[in-house]
C-alpha cells in the first residue's frame, strides 16, 4: 500500500514526538541514537575514492584496452571475517576514445579496510585484482587477459565521472516507497529504544539496501575461490657499461623454478617499465632505471637453470 503525502507527514510528526519523549526519559539513550545516525549517515553519504588503476585487455567479445579503477568506499561493507566472502561493487563499463586510441573504463569499489590490508601485501593485492577481473568477466560476459600492470596514475578518467558511475548505481536502485515499507513501525522503534537503548533501528537505510544484496549491487566473492598463489620470482637487474663507463643496456635475469619453456612466459615491455607473467605461477612488474629501446629488446630462456635473460638497449 502506497503512503500518501499526508500519511508520511503524520509518521514524521509522530517520529519527532517519539524522539522528544526519548530525550526526556533517557537522555543517554537519545544521545547514543543520534550519534549512531550521524555516523551511519556520514558513511552512507561519503563518496568513493580512487586507490589504484590497472591496465589489461578485453579479449572478447571485442578486443580493446581496459582500465580498471580500484576504489575505496565506506558504503561497501567489510567481510565479516577472513573466511567470509569479500563484498565489492562494479560500475558500468564506459567506452572512451582519445584521438586514435579506444578503451573501456570500469570502476570497482571495495571497503577501505580491505584495500588498506592489501596495500603492503602483494599476494593479497593480486587476489583483490583477480577477484575484480573475475567479477567483471561474469557480470558483463567479457573475456579478459590475465596479464595486467598497475599504472602510474591512480585513476583513469575524472574523479567526478567515477563518483557518478558508482554512486549512480545505488541511487537509481533505491525507491523511497519501498524503503518506507521496509522500515520499522513507530511501535517497534518505541519498544526497541525503551527496552534496549544499545539496539537502535536503522532509520537512514535498511541494512539490506546498504549491503546491496536486495538489488544485487554488491557482489561477494570468496577469496578461497582463487587457489593459485602467484609469486614474485628472484631476479637481478643491472645496467651494463662500456669501457668508458657509458651505460649501454639494461640486463635482467629472472629465476623461474619449475618452468621449462619460454612459451609459458608472457613478457610486456615499455620504454620505462616491464611486466613478466608466467603460467599463473610468477608475476614481476619493474620500473626500469633508464629508458630503453623496446624494438631492440631481446629475451633468451635457459632451460638448464630455468632462467629468463632480457637484454634492453638504452635509448
Amino acid at each position: 500500500m502506497e503512503i500518501s503525502s499526508k500519511g508520511l507527514l503524520t509518521q514524521v510528526t509522530q517520529f519527532w514526538n517519539l524522539l522528544d519523549d526519548l530525550a526526556e526519559s533517557d537522555p543517554e539513550g537519545y544521545e547514543k541514537f543520534i550519534q549512531q545516525q550521524l555516523k551511519e549517515g556520514k558513511q552512507l553519504c561519503a563518496a568513493p575514492e580512487p586507490q589504484l588503476c590497472l591496465q589489461t585487455r578485453i579479449l572478447k567479445p571485442k578486443e580493446k584496452i581496459l582500465f580498471i579503477n580500484l576504489c575505496q568506499w565506506t558504503r561497501i561493507p567489510a567481510p565479516q571475517s577472513a573466511t567470509h566472502p569479500v563484498p565489492l561493487t562494479v560500475g558500468k563499463p564506459e567506452d572512451t576514445t582519445e584521438t586514435s586510441d579506444a578503451y573501456t573504463v570500469i570502476d570497482v569499489a571495495y571497503n577501505p579496510d580491505v584495500l588498506q590490508a592489501a596495500e603492503k601485501n602483494q599476494v593479497k593485492k593480486n587476489q583483490l585484482i583477480q577477484m575484480a577481473m573475475k567479477c567483471i568477466e561474469e557480470q558483463f560476459q567479457f573475456t579478459l587477459s590475465h596479464s595486467y600492470h598497475i599504472t602510474k596514475f591512480r585513476i583513469k578518467g575524472s574523479i567526478q565521472r567515477m563518483k557518478q558511475n558508482l554512486m549512480g548505481i545505488q541511487t537509481d536502485s533505491i525507491d523511497l516507497r519501498e524503503k518506507m515499507r521496509r522500515e520499522l513501525t513507530l511501535g517497534q522503534i518505541r519498544s526497541s529504544t525503551m527496552s534496549n537503548p544499545d539496539h537502535f533501528p536503522q532509520l537512514l537505510f535498511p541494512k539490506d539496501q546498504v549491503s546491496g544484496k536486495a538489488v544485487c549491487l554488491i557482489e561477494e566473492i570468496s577469496s578461497t575461490e582463487i587457489q593459485v598463489e602467484i609469486k614474485i620470482p628472484a631476479y637481478e637487474l643491472k645496467i651494463v657499461h662500456d669501457h668508458n663507463e657509458k651505460p649501454l643496456k639494461t640486463e635482467l635475469k629472472v629465476e623461474l623454478p619449475g618452468i621449462n619453456s619460454v612459451s609459458l612466459c608472457d613478457l610486456s615491455v615499455s620504454e620505462d617499465d616491464l611486466l613478466i607473467e608466467v603460467s599463473e605461477k610468477y608475476r614481476l612488474h619493474l620500473n626500469l632505471p633508464k629508458p630503453i629501446d623496446t624494438e631492440m629488446t631481446t629475451a633468451k630462456f635457459i632451460k638448464e637453470n630455468s632462467t629468463l635473460i632480457i637484454t634492453m638497449p638504452l635509448v
